[in-house]
């Protein structure tokens, strides 16, 4: 049965506009995106295939054009639409962080590094730059690949932090495995990091590893 068929209060778009969207499940909202659905499936299904194709949202927002239009009904058109949509909601945060104190909102924070790193597919290393109010100033990928504790990475950071005059810096990067816990060689060089921003006057204010579902702070855990 079309969703056009359907009573009024089970349509997601009208449920949606009558309850808000966090009333709405992952493939009901993806229903309203994709707004229609394929010969023989409605948005619905369609959207339920999707997220039982990919697995998550986070793996349907990175996954590459071929593997998103290796499923039936998906088309470079909305793949294109589904990465516009996802870089506005980056974008969008990204703002709020300007206007506001980032310490002041630490489920913001984890949200916006989330909407950061879903994409990503293999190890990134992101700096967010403060100011002296914690407002962000910048937020940029400075390495990408392997990360390890070499000499380049104390370097870069300070040589960006003094460039953006930033008071204190906030760290983050993946683990394109899942699992958020540290390494090793992140606490190596969350250490070495500390010590070449502490001699620039720079404070490190925390650093995130982010896995699939879940978010480590060295900070939460009294390891800065």
């Amino acid at each position: 049965m079309p969703i056009s068929d359907w009573p009024l209060q089970q349509r997601p778009r009208e449920r949606l506009i009558r309850l808000g969207p966090k009333a709405l499940s992952d493939a009901e909202l993806l229903a309203v995106f994709l707004r229609i659905g394929i010969p023989g499936k409605t948005a619905v299904e369609l959207a339920q295939d999707m997220v039982g194709h990919f697995g998550s949202l986070n793996k349907i927002f990175s996954a590459p054009l071929p593997e998103f239009t290796a499923l039936h009904g998906l088309g470079p058109a909305k793949f294109a639409q589904l990465q516009a949509v996802f870089e506005l909601a980056r974008r969008a945060l990204g703002e709020d962080f300007q206007k506001s104190t980032m310490l002041d909102s630490p489920h913001n924070v984890r949200h916006y590094l989330q909407l950061q790193f879903a994409a990503q597919t293999v190890e990134s290393f992101v700096v967010m730059f403060l100011d002296v109010r914690n407002r962000l100033i910048a937020s940029e990928e400075l390495f990408r690949g392997t990360l390890t504790h070499t000499g380049v990475y104390p370097r870069e950071v300070v040589k960006k932090a003094l460039a953006h005059n930033a008071a204190s810096v906030i760290l983050a990067h993946n683990h394109p495995s899942g699992d958020a816990r540290p390494s090793p060689s992140d606490h190596k060089l969350t250490n070495i990091l500390l010590q070449a921003l502490t001699l620039v006057e720079v404070r490190l204010l925390d650093h995130f590893v982010i896995g699939t579902s879940s978010i480590y702070s060295f900070s939460e855990n009294g390891q800065l």
